[in-house]
């Protein structure tokens, strides 16, 4: 029986690998992107055509390739990031697997303009389906310029899958608003069929949000700063108010990589328990910085599914601090009275005219209904005099004399038909100015 175990072409492996990393004009953005910026670029520009099929070319002032490093960087395996295996535990690059140029170049036709910044002349690379079929000395800027073209041309079945243009566009969206948050500090454009999609320039944190998100998202935002040895986390979370029951914004990254995080984002909701109504999911935007060999982050190709070592601490760090800041910048609703028929009652002050409105002392009659009380209305609209209060013995003769006046009128209103039984004088307390009319409190003698 002859050996049926064949060592696979490197075209088919790679085309393989393709599957897990590239799988979609999307995943192409994301590892380009992420090279750009391990090449310390400041600048990047990404143009597509068709949402991506046609071509996907991305530009960066980074450090640029020599000829050598140009040609290898397509190989399999092939990378700048380690040396050895013990550099997975203290990785400081997006990139590390040296599969990402291999994969893209099986499954597409790639052109690659590339120059270092002390170089005088750059190079021009042409590969098609993993085949190398020109490479040449070429007058470019320095940095690096992919054109990605045909995605999938070679692989129907993948080619077939991909969803409409606007779908597609909608994932290249998304994948570019996680690239460009976390990388504040590089200005990026976008541009979609000649049309101008984003031009972010270079900003804090908080600018680049409200650049991608909107402006109106930066008044929905609370500082989260969390400082401890074990993680510190910073970036903002979104007021109670405005958590979403769809589409809610939700980024969270570690060490400048984008991460999902299950576990982490319950943390989150926890700290909004009873604040927002169930269903419904707030928008947090949040930073995490570990230590390098804490973290495990090639569990997956995609390296979005990343592993803790203090996960458990790491939780209660995280929703122990969101809890703070929601305590922290909590906006307590001010009381909202009913004012309507309400007197209005002004603070003491030894500058405000004083009314003697001759009111007749009904039982009836309540100073509290400020239409009852006409001159509260005239005091209201005059407002307040700078003419100081005088006079007090008069005021207080004038009060004495009401009140004895009012006290006969009650006498006289009650039917004298037993004079055994003297109506008792009730005793008539002055107890202060309200709008110029006068309050008057009764009890009995001897009462409690």
């Amino acid at each position: 029986m002859s050996d049926v175990i064949k060592l696979l072409p490197d075209s088919v492996a790679n085309q393989i690998a393709a599957g897990e990393v590239i799988q979609r004009p999307a995943s192409v953005i994301k590892e380009l992107v992420e090279n750009a910026v391990d090449a310390q670029a400041t600048r990047i520009q990404i143009i597509l055509k068709d949402a991506g099929r046609t071509l996907i070319q991305i530009i960066d002032d980074g450090v640029g390739m020599s000829e050598t490093d140009a040609r290898l960087a397509f190989e399999r395996h092939s990378t700048s990031k380690i040396r050895s295996a013990d550099d997975l535990f203290t990785l400081h690059t997006m990139g590390f697997r040296g599969e990402a140029l291999a994969s893209i170049a099986a499954i597409s036709q790639v052109e690659l303009r590339t120059r270092r910044h002390d170089a005088q002349l750059g190079t021009r690379l042409v590969i098609n389906a993993s085949q190398c079929e020109s490479q040449e000395p070429d007058m470019c800027p320095a940095g690096s310029n992919f054109m990605v073209k045909n995605i999938f041309f070679n692989v129907p079945a993948r080619r077939k899958f991909l969803k409409t243009n606007q779908v597609e566009l909608s994932n290249i969206v998304k994948e570019f608003e996680k690239l460009a948050l976390i990388n504040n500090e590089v200005e990026f454009t976008l541009v979609h069929n000649d049309n101008v999609m984003y031009k972010l320039m270079r900003g804090t944190f908080r600018q680049r949000i409200a650049a991608l998100m909107g402006n109106n998202m930066d008044q929905q935002l609370l500082p989260v700063t969390i400082d401890t040895s074990m993680v510190k986390v910073q970036g903002y979370i979104g007021k109670p108010e405005n958590a979403r029951k769809r589409n809610a914004m939700q980024f969270m990254f570690v060490n400048g990589r984008f991460m999902r995080h299950p576990y982490f984002h319950k943390a989150v909701m926890s700290a909004y328990e009873q604040l927002i109504p169930e269903g419904e999911q707030p928008n947090y935007f949040l930073r995490f910085t570990v230590e390098p060999q804490s973290i495990d982050v090639n569990i997956h190709p995609t390296k979005t599914e990343i592993k803790f070592e203090d996960e458990i601490p790491i939780w209660q760090i995280l929703a122990a601090g969101v809890k703070e800041t929601l305590g922290r910048f909590s906006e307590v609703p001010a009381i909202d009275f009913d004012t309507q028929d309400a007197p209005v009652i002004p603070a003491y002050s030894s500058h405000v005219e004083v009314h003697h409105p001759e009111i007749a002392v009904d039982p009836s009659y309540n100073p509290f209904k400020s239409q009852n009380n006409p001159a509260a209305v005239q005091s209201r609209q005059q407002g307040s005099s700078t003419r100081p209060m005088s006079n007090w013995d008069e005021l207080f003769a004038n009060f004495e004399r009401k009140k004895r006046e009012g006290l006969e009128q009650q006498e006289a209103a009650v039917t004298p038909a037993n004079e055994a039984s003297p109506v008792q004088e009730e005793p008539v307390l002055p107890m202060g100015d309200l709008q110029s009319v006068y309050l008057q409190l009764k009890g009995k003698t001897g009462s409690s």
